[in-house]
């Protein structure tokens, strides 16, 4: 026996019999009534774990047996089963949340696949799942031993994020487990990758060279304004690829994906390094020297992004881009309120930037408040707090009304973060930076082994604050800690979200371009 409970209520029953014996020989438990109001009252006094109810009764009609029986038992799955195909009818049954609808003459099968389609859906859906992880899993360990260049990468990491959505939604823990390790195993094997590469990328740039925060504007940006609508460019701060993913199906009612591409973020993976570079479309030691009014120095108390518009500015005007654009950033719930309200003006402008904070704000608060330690407390949880944020934001608001305006929207981000697990022990003086994944300094004391080292700053564009000035990275999902007080800082920082290092998440962010669906 399977100890499901169903209720049948149908005027006719004495015809279903022979379901109702199929039914039963299947291991179900079925009782059968004869009216609504009997299925009602059959509710009220006994457990059901699916219903299905005829449509066209004497006395209360199906629709209005649905609706009561939905006002005692939410969460009851009920199948509707009429005659008619009229469409309003179904209407009123799909919007009153029917878990299926069969129309008349029913046959066994039908009746089974749609107790198995509703009860037995997570089930049968979660052991696909594992399956089809199991069968990629080889494929992915294969392709980590391949010499993969950046768009193989990409395409890796995509999969990854992919199964990690789909056995997050499975619950099979156990996948979940082998996933987490062949991540760290694919994000070992990019930190070769960016050992070998990343000083090259840069200093002998290619065909083969991907797309990277100071050349985003150029490469990517340029091009969609060319279009005849305004453009929108919306930079959500610290955002990854699996955030975009989980946010995407809230906007696909107003939006359609004509683009969904990534770049590779500088580093270090800060908003101070990278997200500069993207507004300017140089190197930060390259702002420094050429713009050094626009350049804040670490060692200095001064906010680090205070110039992004001028920066923005100055690289528009080399490229030619003379129309007017706007500059707004978010950072607190009422500045976002007030972009909801100032949205018709900026379609005065053909380009107009946003840029919000929050999501940044969200993953630091991670370390600092006990609650949101509780609330996101792995992945699963971060994207769920990013798709809940997301839904009840003045930015969705905001983008409500540029897609009933039929604008273009470019949603992009400046690094990406990952959730560290292991400290690694590091020495420095006062003058070192106090990122936990990027450490600046010139008496720095660490294993070479456990960090990825960038000697000279001019190799990667990176100021030179001293002569001896280095920085080091912490990669994979380690971060570093100074050893006087390595207990406190594990305690505190392990199990977090951080950035500013070598990681998938980090460096392989979203660049997605929406255009608006037609009213």
């Amino acid at each position: 026996m399977n100890n499901t409970h169903i209720l049948w209520a149908d005027d006719e029953i004495e015809l279903l019999k022979p379901h109702i014996l199929f039914l039963k020989n299947k291991g179900y438990e079925v009782d059968e009534v004869t009216s609504g109001i009997d299925a009602i009252d059959a509710c009220n006094n006994k457990p059901y774990d699916i219903i299905f109810l005829d449509e066209n009764m004497p006395g209360i009609t199906g629709l209005e047996t649905l609706s009561r029986i939905k006002a005692i038992k939410p969460d009851l799955p009920i199948v509707m089963i009429t005659k008619s195909e009229e469409e309003h009818i179904m209407e009123d049954a799909i919007g009153s949340k029917i878990a299926d609808y069969l129309i008349k003459p029913v046959n066994s099968n039908q009746i089974l696949l749609s107790i198995k389609k509703i009860l037995d859906n997570k089930r049968l859906v979660s052991e696909k799942t594992a399956q089809g992880y199991q069968q990629e899993f080889r494929q992915i360990g294969m392709e980590l031993n391949d010499d993969l260049n950046f768009e193989s990468w990409v395409n890796l990491y995509k999969k990854l994020v992919y199964w990690e959505l789909n056995l997050a939604s499975s619950n099979d823990t156990g996948m979940d487990e082998i996933l987490l390790m062949q991540k760290s195993e694919a994000n070992r094997a990019w930190t070769k990758f960016i050992k070998n590469n990343y000083i090259q990328f840069l200093k002998k740039p290619n065909e083969q060279t991907p797309v990277m925060s100071q050349t985003v504007v150029r490469k990517k940006v340029l091009p969609e304004l060319k279009s005849e609508v305004p453009v929108f460019l919306i930079m959500l701060d610290n955002f990854r690829f699996d955030q975009w993913r989980v946010i995407q199906s809230q906007l696909n009612d107003y939006f359609r994906t004509v683009l969904e591409d990534t770049y590779l973020t500088i580093l270090p993976t800060t908003t101070h390094y990278a997200r500069n570079a993207f507004f300017s479309g140089m190197m930060p030691g390259e702002i420094a020297k050429l713009y050094p009014d626009l350049w804040v120095d670490e060692e200095e108390n001064e906010g680090k992004n205070l110039y992004e518009e001028e920066l923005l500015g100055t690289q528009l005007n080399r490229l030619g881009y003379k129309e007017k654009f706007s500059y707004t950033k978010i950072t607190n719930l009422d500045s976002g309120k007030r972009l909801v309200d100032d949205i018709n003006n900026l379609f005065n402008n053909k380009f107009n930037v946003i840029v919000y904070n929050f999501v940044d704000m969200l993953s630091h608060a991670r370390t600092e408040m006990n609650v949101m330690k509780e609330l996101a407390e792995d992945e699963a949880a971060y994207r769920s707090i990013t798709a809940s944020w997301f839904e009840h934001s003045p930015l969705f608001e905001a983008l409500k009304k540029i897609a009933a305006k039929g604008a273009k929207v470019i949603i992009t981000t400046d690094h990406g973060s990952i959730r560290v697990h292991d400290a690694v022990k590091i020495i420095g003086d006062r003058s070192t930076s106090t990122n936990l994944r990027y450490k600046q300094g010139k008496n720095l004391s660490y294993q070479e082994n456990e960090l990825f080292t960038i000697k000279d700053p001019a190799d990667a564009f990176l100021p030179k604050v001293n002569v001896s000035s280095r920085y080091v990275f912490a990669t994979e999902n380690n971060f570093m800690a100074y050893p006087n007080n390595y207990n406190y800082h594990v305690n505190l920082y392990s199990n977090s979200f951080q950035h500013g290092g070598v990681s998938l998440e980090e460096m392989i962010v979203p660049f997605i371009v929406l255009s608006a669906k037609e009213n």
